[in-house]
């Protein structure tokens, strides 16, 4: 029987990384997985191969669409999805790779399987049992179910799916325009599918700016993507290869029908525990099966922690990240800090989508008195040199103290842009601080200080 410290249950970003972190603090780790490679979901069939196949899109956009005013003539490249999914392939060897790299540096030892905890400070992985003082629950999220649609991962398909379709299909429905939804939509919009969002709600992006919500439909409805607004999918049907998918719209409980060649499932995820045994443990889950822990991150069984998606909060791979590193700080008798109020959120389409912090919509709801300070990516000189003039960043800060409460991006490098927004956050500054930043030009960052300004006096360029 192998003796650790810590076992860590589940390599995704969460797990990996209170991994190394608790590695780093001295404590012997191990790290329970039971897939083939390491870094969970999002290295394998989320956030880094959905990235590959966003990057090599949009390059066939502006191959398509811009390249001819630039000066560079010719025809536009041919898609060979074959070798487009060996590129996204590649990508994820590379980062799976990385991950066993830094196992081995730090000294983790990877234990090949699925984990149980049959009782406290014992995980069970295959026959063989291993004691741990600490265990760390971090196995992430798996797609949720939609009643009367049944995934078959070839027609009917989840995102990990959608990442493997043997062809680019002519005709594609989605179903949820969320983050996953947007994504792989815009991915086969680009490539050439009609694409077709249904949303039971009435505006994209749930918990978005409704600003943003707006601005960035009406962006997508310009690339090509159809939406239907305010359906409720009732059921989808697949023969010979194709689809059909009819849903009712909530206004007047009309239903309506679409064919499709495939249908992604983008409904959102939920919690993903089974088989560690947490009933028998005795182990406490909320209303939506997450769960719970106390401010410290740990369970109702004294030594037994767990983060990211399995417990509540946005199921962001960073939210994870940065609670793996704060558990790993408490085991080892440190202070673990996650600041919940700054996790910034980003969607990788083309132009991004980033926000943090309060959304005006939060603010109105909660009576507090703010400023609104908006700057358009049209006055930004880099942005519009590079055909990416549309969106804009808009800053919210408190109306009394100009601390500022929370930002909103919609245009060029916008997942990047926020972190400077994050910062400022975290420091507790205002929006003065940010305007009297001095920021490099030619810069799309310029665009946050215009909007910083805007909080004041005004910004420059409008």
């Amino acid at each position: 029987m192998s003796s650790y410290d810590v076992i860590v249950i589940g390599s995704g970003p969460g797990g990996y990384v209170a991994a190394i972190r608790c590695a780093q603090l001295g404590l012997k780790t191990a790290c329970v997985e039971g897939r083939e490679t390491l870094g969970g979901t999002c290295l394998n069939v989320g956030c880094i191969p959905s990235k590959a196949l966003l990057h090599a899109t949009h390059m066939l956009h502006e191959a398509e669409h811009n390249f001819a005013d630039m000066g560079l003539k010719g025809k536009a490249p041919s898609v060979d999805w074959k070798q487009m999914l060996a590129y996204k392939s590649s990508t994820i060897e590379t980062n799976t790779k990385g991950i066993e790299f830094l196992f081995k540096k730090n000294k983790i030892d990877w234990l090949k399987g699925w984990g149980t905890i049959p009782e406290a400070g014992k995980v069970k992985v295959g026959d063989e049992v291993h004691e741990a003082k600490n265990i760390i629950i971090a196995t992430g999220s798996e797609a949720a179910a939609l009643p009367g649609v049944e995934v078959d991962e070839k027609t009917v398909v989840t995102s990990t799916g959608a990442l493997e379709l043997g062809k680019v299909p002519k005709r594609l429905a989605v179903i949820g325009a969320g983050v996953i939804g947007l994504e792989l939509g815009s991915v086969y919009a680009r490539l050439g599918s009609e694409v077709t969002v249904i949303e039971f709600l009435d505006a994209i992006t749930p918990g978005m700016d409704p600003e943003v919500q707006k601005t960035f439909q009406r962006m997508l409805k310009k690339q090509g993507m159809n939406f239907v607004m305010g359906a409720a999918v009732q059921k989808t049907e697949t023969k010979n290869g194709k689809a059909k998918v009819t849903y009712k719209l909530r206004k007047d409980d009309s239903e309506h029908e679409i064919d499709a060649d495939a249908v992604l499932v983008a409904t959102g995820r939920k919690p993903y525990h089974d088989g560690l045994g947490l009933d028998a443990l005795g182990i406490r889950l909320t209303k939506r099966g997450q769960i719970a822990v106390t401010k410290e991150w740990e369970t109702d069984i004294k030594g037994i922690y767990a983060i990211g998606d399995v417990t509540e909060g946005p199921m962001l791979a960073h939210k994870a990240e940065d609670e793996g590193m704060a558990v790993a700080e408490v085991i080892a008798g440190n202070h673990g800090h996650v600041n919940y109020g700054v996790i910034p959120s980003v969607i990788y389409t083309h132009p991004e989508v980033a926000s943090v912090g309060e959304t005006e919509a939060t603010l109105k709801d909660a009576g507090r008195a703010y400023k609104a300070g908006k700057f358009s990516f049209m006055g930004n000189a880099r942005a519009k040199a590079v055909f990416a003039g549309e969106g804009f960043v808009k800053i919210l800060a408190d109306k009394e103290t100009d601390r500022i409460l929370g930002c909103h991006i919609i245009g060029p490098a916008a997942g990047d842009l926020i972190h400077e927004v994050c910062v400022a956050m975290e420091f507790g500054a205002s929006a003065e601080d940010l305007a009297m930043t001095c920021h490099a030009h030619p810069t799309y960052s310029e665009a946050v200080r215009e909007a910083a300004l805007a909080c004041g006096d005004g910004p420059i360029h409008m």
